[in-house]
């Protein structure tokens, strides 16, 4: 399988990170060999990322055997590895991990010959010299040169692409597109953009290149080269000359192209005197200017001493200094606090750094063998010098920082012996075990939290693992497919290192579970790591933390971005209420009608399945298993319910071919006569006022679809009979058809189309989208009705409901895509109706799936930061300015870390109080008499200020009393029972968001779906 094409061959593998690449930039991906020198932390990280994404060989170099101290990140080696090279003990792990990569070891010197065989080299923890030397060759051969480092805690990052990369695509947002209202004839000419289903105008900026599509009447337009634009207003845009154009007459896309761009870039050689460093913010260059000449430096105090600096050695400190001051003439200003903190813990080893480093890294390697988003320009540095202003931290000695001979001494050199004893007590709660769970349990079993005694980390996640899941979560292999997550990767954990405690949970975090997760569980953690792409869940555990005072780390991730949330307690603001994003609705007559853009034939292809497969099977199983459900619905509900399973049960199919029959006439019903009547009501010459047509702006021009069976196959298409025989396959497998009736019973005319098939030829550009249409449809309704041939003893057992979103905890329709395959046929031979671009099947299931785009070199990021901030809520920090947040865009190259905000106060009278803050009640007496709630009421007056009391909302906060008991909780008014022992009560704060008012309905009165 080595150096197969992921992209074409692998799709299921592959799925979320085609999303995030693109189809050839998977491919370009699939033909690059890279080469990874330096097996550490930071180089397995680097290889890891690339072999779970796809590159057709990596080849791992490293002449250092394995030692105690390497296991301080490096996640492959184990106890039976130490004295081997590190590059072989890592090459089976990492070619376990996706057989379609070649991975393979190299353990002799790099020659110029050995070298001329990678497209891209990464060196890792490499001298100076030998970055310039590989450097030099690399600029001069044309091969991409990543150079990536960690030092304690600072990391480096640098690129060299050649003098001509081509960057094929720059960009990971979507190409804006705007309906066409109208193009005016001139030079230039103008166009005039329709408004957008929210009101407002385009999205164009200066200098952007669009094409033109679906234009009537100024035809020469469509299929021109892309020409840029300028913008006007929110509404127009000039483009070139028009004016020997035809008039323009009605409908048209303008849509943006992101064409591909040559850069060039400097070798290290000439980079290190005159770096160009990529900063987020323009105030963080002097400090990344002063990394620049602290590594430069400890790369010579290496060279001179034979060894990085002793950790907390001021002696070594000021060497590296006196250093960077030689180098300071030559290259600018120089903050001397930064270099002597970089220097004093230069030789640490965490692994958080590493994963944060080794994700960017394994970043700008994907950028350079797929030609996708734009590298690195040139330099990147990063810090978390920030954990050197801890209280305490400063008063580290060499002692206390002196290695032990443990596999934690990367981690003692920074933090000290007292503080790696005070991870191993820690207790964590790490919800979801996904992509960013595994890497953060990977990165706690190195940390070694809860490696000690009293420590524990309970994992809990519902899900088990599918086969889309291993190109982006390492500890989980095609042998664990249908295994729960959580118990998969505690497992995995453990083997890393032994001494950790992990508790797997296969259980979902919600209400539902707070006899297990209830304040019993939550009152003996330390803290909560979150790792869920469920925002509903994500938004509930938060509010458990701040229930239950605990902090909370929050993660999350989308394509090549990613953040995250530090939440402590008293410190900072509560995150905030979250929710998954709303659906985006589309007016029905859109839908129906008015169709713009393939989302909106998606919606409507969905819509109909739901229609017609869903919801009719689902009535039908719930009325033949309990007739009384209908009892409960409201008359209008009721009836119509009761008139579909009536409509169900009396048409439904007698064999497979009633299925076809059926398939058939809707086909002729959606795609022809709907269209005809449409055209009937609104003919394409329809003006609703003089000089103004109907058929005009964000309103496209619907054509029919007819089958023609005089019509002649173009070469390459799908063969007629395959419709005939893929139909009857399907729908032979339904027990409710005769067996008699296979296809090999068929009657076949002379030209190989069956007989009763002859009248339903298609034209060549329909017949791919019709072909899989009439399938799945036919396969769809046979599989529906073979639902409603017995009784299921339980209500729910008989029902089917279909999966399209991820998380939803709803059984599949069937284990197979058919819904997907019906779905995006469907769409499509809509999108053919009204002229619009078709979807292939994957970007299909994107959209209607609503699916969260994913690649393993974000989560890597991700984890290293949220670990980051897992180290200080360790020490116990409660200085706020050394917490961060972090939104990262690894597309774009670019790290936002800011302090959280501090916790909002709401004031009363003379009261100022906080989301953490709480009223304590004790709610036993001296007597041992339970507090009723009249007591209640009298102790909560004698906090009364005047013109009112604790009970009343303070205005804009929508305060609600919580009242929390020995035995749970319950939110609202208080509790009618007269005792309330052990009481506290809690302010929640929430919002309401109006609804937006809808569009109006152009059919007016001649609507069929607007309840005029």
């Amino acid at each position: 399988m080595a150096g197969a094409e992921p992209a074409a061959d692998d799709e299921g593998l592959y799925s979320r990170q085609l999303y995030v690449l693109g189809r050839s930039a998977m491919e370009r991906l699939a033909g690059a060999a890279v080469l990874v020198v330096g097996l550490r932390g930071l180089g397995a990280e680097v290889a890891k990322a690339l072999v779970l994404a796809g590159a057709r060989a990596v080849t791992l170099h490293d002449t250092a055997a394995a030692g105690p101290a390497d296991r301080a990140s490096q996640f492959f080696l184990t106890d039976s590895n130490m004295g081997q090279n590190r590059a072989v003990a890592s090459q089976r792990h990492l070619a376990e991990l996706n057989s379609h990569v070649l991975v393979t070891a190299h353990t002799e010197e790099l020659s110029e010959n050995f070298l001329t065989s990678f497209q891209v080299v990464v060196l890792t923890d490499s001298p100076l010299e030998e970055q310039l030397r590989i450097g030099d060759f690399c600029h001069a051969r044309g091969i991409c040169f990543i150079v990536a480092d960690v030092k304690g805690l600072a990391g480096q990052l640098f690129c060299d692409f050649g003098d001509h990369f081509v960057v094929h695509d720059p960009t990971d947002a979507d190409p804006v597109r705007a309906s066409v209202q109208h193009i005016s004839q001139g030079n230039p000419g103008i166009v005039t953009c329709a408004a957008g289903e929210d009101g407002r105008g385009h999205l164009f900026s200066d200098g952007d290149v669009v094409t033109f599509s679906g234009v009537e009447g100024m035809i020469e337009l469509n299929g021109q080269q892309p020409c840029p634009v300028r913008v006007l207003d929110a509404f127009r845009l000039e483009i070139g000359d028009t004016s020997s154009f035809s008039p323009y007459c009605c409908g048209g896309l303008v849509l943006q192209v992101h064409l591909p761009q040559e850069h060039s870039y400097e070798p290290l050689r000439t980079a290190l005197v005159k770096p160009k460093i990529q900063v987020s913010n323009p105030e963080d260059l002097p400090r990344s200017r002063s990394l620049h000449i602290a590594f430069q430096a400890l790369h010579a105090f290496r060279k001179e001493q034979g060894c990085l600096p002793q950790p907390r050695a001021q002696g070594d400190a000021e060497r590296v200094l006196e250093l960077a001051r030689s180098l300071d003439e030559q290259q600018g200003p120089l903050d001397e606090d930064v270099v002597r903190a970089f220097a004093s813990v230069s030789a640490g080893d965490l692994s958080p750094m590493a994963a944060f480093m080794g994700g960017l890294a394994a970043q700008e390697v994907l950028k350079a063998a797929s030609g996708k988003f734009l590298p690195l320009d040139q330099w990147l540095y990063f810090d978390a010098l920030e954990f050197l202003d801890l209280e305490g931290a400063a008063q580290l000695t060499e002692e206390d920082c002196a290695p032990r001979g443990s596999r934690y001494d990367g981690q003692i050199t920074v933090f000290g012996a007292d503080f790696q004893e005070k991870l191993g007590h820690q207790k964590y709660f790490v919800v979801g075990a996904g992509a960013i769970g595994c890497e953060l349990l990977k990165s706690f079993a190195m940390m070694g939290l809860a490696a000690g005694t009293g420590g524990n980390i309970t994992v809990a996640d519902m899900d088990t693992i599918a086969r889309s899941n291993l190109h982006r979560q390492f500890l989980f292999h095609s042998a664990d497919i249908s295994k729960p997550k959580s118990e998969v990767a505690a497992a995995a954990v453990r083997c890393m290192n032994p001494d950790i405690k992990v508790t797997a949970h296969q259980n979902q975090v919600g209400p539902a579970m707070e006899l297990i997760y209830g304040a019993d569980f939550f009152k003996h953690l330390d803290g909560v790591a979150s790792a869920l792409d469920n925002m509903e869940t994500r938004a509930y555990l938060q509010s458990c933390c701040l229930r239950f005072l605990k902090p909370l780390v929050d993660s999350g991730m989308e394509g090549t971005r990613g953040n995250v949330l530090a939440m402590v307690p008293h410190l900072t603001n509560a995150l905030g209420p979250a929710s998954d994003p709303v659906d985006k609705t589309f007016p029905l007559c859109t839908l129906r009608h008015f169709p713009q853009t393939i989302e909106h034939t998606l919606q409507w292809a969905r819509d109909e399945f739901e229609g017609l497969f869903r919801l009719p099977a689902e009535n039908v199983n719930r009325f033949l298993v309990d007739p009384t459900f209908l009892e409960h619905l409201e008359a209008p509900k009721a009836l119509e319910v009761l008139e579909q399973v009536q409509r169900s049960l009396q048409e439904r199919p007698r064999d497979w071919q009633d299925c076809v029959h059926w398939a058939r006439q809707h086909w002729q019903s959606c795609y022809h006569n709907a269209i005809s009547q449409l055209l009937l009501t609104f003919p394409p010459e329809h003006e609703t006022s003089p000089g103004v047509a109907f058929w005009s702006g964000d309103r496209r021009c619907p054509h029919l679809l007819t089958f023609d069976p005089d019509d002649s196959l173009g070469p390459g298409s799908v063969p007629v009979p395959l419709v005939c025989q893929g139909t009857a396959e399907l729908l032979r497998r339904s027990h409710i058809c005769s067996v008699a009736r296979r296809r090999r019973d068929i009657s076949i005319s002379p030209s190989g189309t069956p007989m009763w098939l002859m009248s339903w030829l298609l034209p060549t550009s329909l017949l791919r989208h019709t072909r899989f249409w009439l399938a799945m449809t036919g396969q769809l309704l046979r599989r529906s009705f073979a639902t409603w041939s017995y009784r299921p003893s339980h209500p729910r057992r008989g029902s089917r409901s279909t999966s399209w979103r991820k998380g939803r905890r709803s059984r599949r329709l069937w284990d197979d895509n058919f819904h997907v395959d019906f779905v995006t046929a469907a769409s499509n031979l809509r999108a053919e109706n009204y002229g619009i671009a078709c979807a292939d099947w994957l970007t299909s299931k994107r959209i209607v799936g609503r699916i969260v785009p994913a690649i393993a070199t974000t989560t890597m990021a991700v984890a290293g930061l949220a670990c980051l901030e897992i180290y200080k809520l360790v020490w116990g920090c409660q200085d706020r300015s050394c917490y961060r947040n972090s939104n990262l865009c690894l597309s774009d190259s670019l790290l936002l870390r800011v302090q959280p905000l501090p916790p909002s106060t709401y004031r009363y009278g003379q009261k100022e109080w906080s989301c953490w803050d709480r009223l304590e009640v004790q709610g036993i007496g001296a007597d041992g008499q339970e507090m009723t709630v009249r007591e209640l009421l009298d102790w909560l007056r004698a906090f009364r200020e005047p013109g009112g009391c604790w009970g009343a909302a303070a205005p804009g906060t929508g305060a609600a009393i919580r009242v929390r008991g020995r035995r749970g909780s319950r939110r609202g008014l208080l509790s009618p029972s007269p005792l309330l022992p052990a009481l506290s009560l809690e302010w929640d704060t929430r919002m309401a968001m109006p609804e937006a008012a809808g569009p109006s309905c152009p059919l007016g009165p001649h609507c069929t779906c607007c309840p005029w």
